[in-house]
């Protein structure tokens, strides 16, 4: 996939499915506010009729291809998200997904069909939740000792967050040298978190006012390094989906926005 300079001129037409709920809504009014993007098309099939950003909703994917879109921002669910990728990798359109609950047989699938066009599925779209992950991935073989603790608001039911789980896989992956837990006995059972990769200890913090935060803790002899990332606003999403719209190219199925934030 190319980064957005690369990505071609002209502007993009964009469609957004699931464009009533919202994460559809915030991101129909930040591709209609972005220079190089044009909202031309919004589709949700619980909302068909209604106005968001300009655009009466659609009922459909078919409906945003007819449009004439060059990518599909899609916001549904996964069973939806099934059923209406393929369509668009039939016409040739670009999609960026930040449907949760796709897995690998779907990313597998997915890479398969889109063979004019490209799919990027971004588990994160927060610019600053990627390059936390990188940073903790780039410290974790020069520590001993980690844990990550994520702190999200309450009406969210998994735990831990997908984010969690992707940057201590990449802590793992970077680094086996970690020192063993020495806590014999919980005084309160789950008090030291999940064992995640490698052991690394996950915490999972659910509480009202908080949006989603993540805290990567290091240790070794005579230091200790903290990575934060803080959302504060689900607006802070939204250059995430303007970077994958401008960037997403090329054919197959890719996870991330970590291509098109550079080397």
């Amino acid at each position: 996939m190319s980064t957005p300079e690369s990505s071609g001129s002209g502007t993009r037409r964009v469609g957004v499915l699931g464009a009533a709920g919202r994460m559809g809504r915030t991101t129909c009014d930040a591709v209609a506010a972005a220079p190089d993007l044009e909202l031309v098309a919004v589709a949700d099939p619980s909302a068909v009729g209604e106005e968001v950003a300009g655009c009466t909703v659609l009922g459909g994917v078919a409906d945003l291809v007819e449009a004439g879109v060059d990518v599909v921002i899609d916001f549904t669910v996964a069973d939806a998200s099934r059923a209406s990728l393929p369509v668009l990798a039939g016409a040739g359109v670009h999609a960026v997904v930040g449907t949760s609950g796709l897995d690998d047989d779907d990313r597998a699938s997915l890479d398969a069909v889109f063979s004019s066009s490209a799919c990027l599925i971004v588990p994160n779209f927060a610019i600053g939740a990627v390059l936390m992950q990188r940073f903790a991935e780039l410290a974790a073989p020069w520590f001993d000792t980690a844990e990550i603790i994520e702190l999200h608001h309450d009406g969210k039911v998994d735990a831990p967050s997908g984010t969690a789980l992707a940057t201590a896989d990449r802590m793992a992956a970077a680094s086996a040298d970690w020192s063993d837990d020495p806590t014999e006995h919980e005084t309160v059972e789950g008090a030291r978190g999940g064992a995640g990769p490698a052991g690394i200890r996950l915490h999972a913090v659910r509480m009202r006012g908080m949006v989603a935060h993540q805290e990567v803790v290091l240790g070794t002899t005579g230091q200790t390094l903290t990575i934060r990332h803080d959302l504060i606003d689900r607006d802070g999403f939204m250059p995430g989906v303007v970077v994958a719209a401008l960037g997403v190219d090329g054919t197959g199925c890719a996870v991330g926005l970590d291509a098109l934030l550079g080397p």
